[in-house]
């Protein structure tokens, strides 16, 4: 399997822990051999941006509140913004689709004249060396591709079905269960 990164794993019903029920992780990096790490994309909490990053306030895409990124390293904030296709700065790793990840120590405003906007996760999602591989053999996670759209949803309540029903086909009959929920 090749690298996944910037695509998007969707929870499939398998999932019934509440940290990966209904997620969609947008990959930020992926390797056979070393394993995955990317961020949940729709678990937005209730907290406004603390003091010491509210100067990436005026590009926070809305709702600007920290967003749980995954389980692992809690202790961290991870930046995922938008840009233009092809944008290249200092600070900037892209990683699909106009979508890279923003390095939070640099400064918000020569940021800002690349990166239209970001958002803010604490934590992320990871998967050790073939862990997500055998997951998604086992039917846990969907494998599809990621919009742009995505990773700054104005919507993140409705982005699980949103990304289900744009697949067409066989994932427009995944129920949508209100008991998981």
């Amino acid at each position: 399997m090749g690298s996944l990164a910037g695509n998007l794993v969707v929870a499939t019903h398998q999932l019934i822990d509440r940290t990966f029920r209904r997620a969609v992780v947008l990959l930020l990096a992926h390797d056979d051999h070393q394993g995955a790490a990317g961020v949940v994309l729709n678990r937005p909490t209730a907290s406004a941006l603390p003091a010491r990053l509210r100067r990436w306030a005026g590009l926070a895409a809305p709702p600007a509140v920290l967003f749980t990124g995954g389980p692992v390293g809690r202790d961290g904030v991870i930046a995922v913004g938008s840009a233009d296709s092809g944008a290249v700065m200092e600070g900037w790793q892209p990683i699909a689709n106009g979508i890279g990840v923003v390095d939070l120590s640099g400064d918000a405003e020569a940021v800002g004249t690349v990166v239209r906007s970001v958002r803010l996760f604490v934590g992320h999602a990871g998967w050790n060396g073939g862990q997500l591989e055998q997951e998604i053999a086992s039917g846990a996670w969907f494998v599809v591709d990621g919009h742009a759209d995505d990773a700054l949803t104005t919507a993140p309540a409705g982005l699980w079905r949103a990304v289900l029903a744009r697949q067409g086909g066989m994932f427009t009959t995944v129920p949508d269960d209100p008991a998981l929920n």
